[in-house]
Order: C-alpha cells, then structure tokens, then sequence
C-alpha cells in the first residue's frame, strides 16, 4: 500500500470493530476504577467544604478535614449503632420462622400446606450460614480476585484519599485545568463548579430521602402491625439510593413476609409502600432531581439501567452523579454550541456555563459588527467655524 493511498472501506470496518473492542475491553477493566475515583471525589467534596469553612475560622485544613473525618466516623458508628443490635435480632428471629413462611405462603397460594418442609429447611439453614458467616457473601467476588480484605483496604484508601483531597484541592484542580487550553479554562472552571454544585444536591437530597422513607415506612409498618419493621425501614432506606428501582426491590421482601400472615396484611404492605413511592415520586425525586441535579426522572430511570449494564451492581448506587456529569457535559459541549451558533440566548443568568456564552458572544459580536448599526443615531453635524475661510489665492 502506498502512503498516500486511503484504506478500502472493507479495511476501514475491520480497523473500527477492532478499536471497539480494544475499547471494550478496557473500559470492562477499569470500570472499577472509574467508581472508586468518583466515589473518593464524592466524599471529599462535602469534607473539603467543611474543611474550608473551619479554615475560615482560623482552623488548620489538616485539622478541619480531620474533625470532618471523625465527625463521619461517629455519625457512621452512631447509626450502627442503634440499628444493628436490632437489625440483627430482627435477622435471626426471621431466618427461624422461615420454615413457617414458607408453608404459609403455599398455603395461602395453593389453598394447602404442600410439601414444602424440604425447601424451607434448605432456606433456612442457607440463611443461617450467611449470618453466622457473612464472609460466605465474598465466595463471588473472591473468585474475580476481590477478597474482604481488599475491599476494606480499598474503602481505607478511598477515606484517606479525600482526606488529603480536602487538604489541598487547588493542585488538584490546577492540574484538570492545565490540561484545558488557557482561552478554555475559565469555561471549565464552571463546568467543574457546576458538577460540584449537582453533586452536593444529590448527596444533600438522599439523605434526606432515605430519613424520609426509612421513618415512613417504619411507622407504616409498625401501624399494622407486621414484624421485623426496622429490619424492611433499614433495608428500603438504604435501596432509595438506586432511584424507582430501589423502592421495587425494597418492597418484595415485607410484602412476601406479609403474605404469610394473610393476604389481607400483604395488600397493606403493598398500599404503605405504593404511598411511599408516591411521596418519593412525586416530591423527593422531582425536589432531588430536578430542581438540584436537574435531571429529568424518565432520564433517571433509563438512565440507571445502563449505568447498571456499563458499570455493574455498585454503578447502580452511583448512577445519578454519573447521569449528571453526562447531562452537564452534553449541555457544555453540543447543547449550548447549537445555541450560540442560532442566536438563542440560555436560561443559565448568572449560573454555571454563563462566563463561556457570554465570552463566546461577544467575540463573535465584535467580529460580525459594523463599523456603525442602523440604530445607531447619526453622527450630530459638525458645526460650522466662526473664523471665516481665507480665499485661496491663485498664483
């Protein structure tokens, strides 16, 4: 082939199929790496926030980002705390009433007791082997390479990075913005202003979801009367993370434990967690999601879906920061360029990305403009001189 002779179409499609895969296969091994950078991040934005705020009253960083460290650490240790010996207890007296359970809901399915004494017992006893072995949970991941041990050690190396993150960010930063041109990096500056913005939103709107649905559900449970209320609150408060699909899974549990006290009870569970999701729908997501994050919710639920397919079961929890960072970069790059190459002025005022349009606006402003506009008022008329012409001479 000579050097300036272009490649047949034939060759073309084999080059293209073989970069998607190279692509493939290395976004599939550093697809873990992506979520624990993000993750780092995530923590070490409210932590710096905090540590800028006591450096502002005369507090070392070293010392402000600690406090905020321990201030987590105690926060963390508090909750345990006061859910996990009932959590626990909860656990135990359900995986003993699991043979009876089980019969109950053939029972009340097919109208018998059945012969369902042989699956019960293999339930059970699978559950007890998980709570007096909880290590039994890392069988799958330790054959991937990932043992229990790593993964704390990844999670220590997570908290002590955003330590050091919310210590000095400004290299940080500096070196994202360096790899920008200059002209550019005002522009993205905003940008990275604007994803803080919307992950601060999302971090601030979860938790106030899952106190939210954790309390809701806990009261609704305990109105009715169904056991093991806390153990179902704890659970559907931790899965709200995961938008609408959370709810889902969180609610399969107590209605199944329901059913088995009647069918009656089971429509309760259903009624109490339908409300929920509708409080959560249709207040908590919409108040999280639109107006902070400002992501639409059918863009969320697909959204989740194939964050899930790209980045697997842990995707799932960090799903709407990664949607958010798509969305704004989508909104920076190809949105407001279609704007600004149409005239269209954004809503944006005074917020993020507004520095880049108007600095795009009036360089193209200035190079479009004429020398004077058609509504622009005449030049007034020179007025005439008071010293009289002197008459040219002819010699």
């Amino acid at each position: 082939m000579s050097p300036g002779r272009a490649l047949n179409p034939a060759s073309r499609a084999v080059l293209l199929a073989f970069l998607l895969l190279a692509a493939g296969l290395v976004f599939q091994q550093i697809a873990t790496l992506m979520i624990a950078v993000l993750i780092t991040v995530l923590l070490a934005i409210p932590l710096e926030a905090l540590t800028s705020r006591l450096h502002g009253r005369r507090v070392p960083r070293a010392i402000g980002a600690l406090v905020g460290v321990l201030i987590g650490i105690a926060f963390l240790a508090g909750v345990l705390a006061v859910v996990i010996p009932p959590l626990v207890s909860q656990t135990q007296e359900l995986i003993d009433q699991v043979p009876d359970i089980v019969s109950s809901i053939q029972a009340q399915i097919e109208g018998g007791s059945g012969s369902s004494e042989a699956a019960a017992a293999d339930i059970q006893s699978f559950l007890q082997g998980l709570l007096d072995d909880p290590g039994q949970l890392a069988g799958p991941v330790a054959s991937i390479g990932v043992g229990i041990a790593s993964v704390l050690g990844a999670l220590l190396l997570i908290v002590v990075t955003a330590y050091y993150m919310a210590i000095r960010p400004e290299p940080l930063t500096s070196g994202v913005l360096s790899l920008v041109p200059p002209d550019r990096r005002a522009w993205a500056g905003e940008v990275m202003t604007r994803l803080r913005r919307a992950w601060i939103g999302w971090m601030q709107g979860v938790l106030v979801d899952m106190l939210l649905t954790g309390i809701l559900i806990f009261g609704g449970l305990s109105l009715i009367g169904l056991d093991f209320a806390i153990l179902f609150a704890v659970l559907s408060a931790v899965l709200v993370i995961v938008p609408y699909f959370g709810a889902i899974v969180g609610a399969i549990p107590p209605i199944a434990f329901a059913l088995a006290d009647s069918p009656e009870k089971a429509l309760l569970t259903g009624a109490i967690y339908i409300a929920v999701q509708q409080i959560e729908s249709n207040v908590t997501i919409p108040l999280v999601m639109a107006q902070r994050v400002k992501l639409h919710p059918a863009v969320v639920a697909i959204g989740v879906v194939i964050v899930g397919q790209l980045f697997g079961f842990i995707g799932l929890f960090v799903a709407v920061p990664i949607l958010s960072a798509a969305v704004i970069m989508i909104d920076e790059l190809w949105v407001k360029r279609i704007q600004l190459e149409s005239g269209v002025a954004t809503a944006e005022g005074a917020g993020a990305g507004s520095l880049a349009i108007a600095t795009a606006a009036d360089v193209r402003g200035a190079r479009e403009m004429p020398l004077r506009g058609e509504d622009e008022p005449p030049e007034p008329p020179v007025p005439p001189s008071t010293t009289p012409a002197r008459s040219s001479q002819v010699g």
